[in-house]
């Protein structure tokens, strides 16, 4: 495994990431912002952050699949959210545990959380990046 994922004693434990990633691969995975489109191009779940959530997750996880590896590679992760607000944190949540159930995957690393004004259409509420590391 190319990531260890740890929480430094001094720094807080926030349940849904780590605070460091230690990356020991060679290879650098990075996957352009994943927004709600399933395979055909069709926004999913238009109107529900969880349901983008979880398809933003699910296209990364594809992503990751494509250049041979997993969520267990990752190392950072950006989450871009339309007009955030702290009360859309359920949502959010929501979306990554419905992704991690069905990938089989406890989704942890690293990530910074961002609240933007639009993404690049106007149905679409949330886009996440992904940077990996594999072996």
């Amino acid at each position: 495994m190319a990531i260890t994922l740890v929480n430094p004693a001094g720094l807080p434990e926030v349940p849904v990431y780590r605070q460091v990633a230690v990356a020991s691969g060679s290879k650098l995975v990075f996957v352009a912002g994943q927004v709600a489109w399933g395979a055909g191009g069709a926004t999913v779940g238009e109107g529900d952050l969880a349901a983008q959530v979880e398809q933003c997750y699910l296209n990364i996880a594809t992503a990751l699949d494509g250049a041979g590896g997993s969520f267990e590679d990752v190392a950072k992760l950006t989450v871009y959210v339309v007009d955030w607000t702290p009360d859309k944190m359920p949502l959010l949540l929501e979306g990554v545990a419905r992704a991690a159930a069905k990938l089989g995957v406890t989704p942890v690393p690293p990530a910074t959380l961002l609240g933007v004004a639009a993404l690049d259409v106007p149905e679409h509420l949330v886009e996440v990046e992904a940077t990996a590391v594999l072996d």
